[in-house]
């Protein structure tokens, strides 16, 4: 798209299937790199990518043609495929259904890799659920609470 211009930045985060602790610390990194490979090979950009045990925060920026669900679809089935493969879950791992995608201006790029980077720290007060529904409130997405996710009962 010849004379199209564009600063696209999105900060997506998807989860474990039933919010399973399964990423585990020794192959995270491995992980990670796999997925920028994967928005790398789209031709997008990744800019920040950090987690947890149970989900992966990944802020990127992306061109005007690309579909971000064909994107997500493509990182998710991808990298599940992999972690099979190399058997680093017992059973099958699978990725929770959908994702949250939030959009962000340049100037606000800063903070959102800092939150991102800082993930470890910031669950350390807050779970992933309040996370999550903090940042559909902030973006003011509705949503039912019912069908956010399919939480595991502890």
């Amino acid at each position: 798209m010849a004379n199209t211009f564009s600063q696209i930045y999105l900060h997506t985060i998807f989860a474990v299937k039933g919010r399973e602790n399964l990423i585990h610390h020794k192959w995270k990194d491995e992980l990670y790199k796999y997925i920028c490979g994967i928005v790398n090979n789209n031709h997008q950009k990744v800019y920040v990518i950090n987690g947890m045990p149970d989900h992966i925060h990944v802020l990127l920026s992306i061109k005007p043609d690309c579909a971000l669900s064909d994107l997500m679809r493509d990182i998710k089935s991808s990298s599940s495929k992999w972690i099979n493969e190399k058997k680093f879950v017992l059973g099958k791992f699978q990725w929770q259904e959908g994702f949250g995608a939030f959009s962000y201006s340049q100037s606000q790029l800063d903070n959102v890799i800092a939150y991102i980077d800082n993930q470890e720290k910031h669950h350390s007060i807050k779970s992933f659920k309040q996370e999550y529904i903090e940042l559909l409130e902030k973006f003011k997405i509705e949503y039912n609470e019912k069908y956010v996710f399919d939480w595991i009962e502890n």
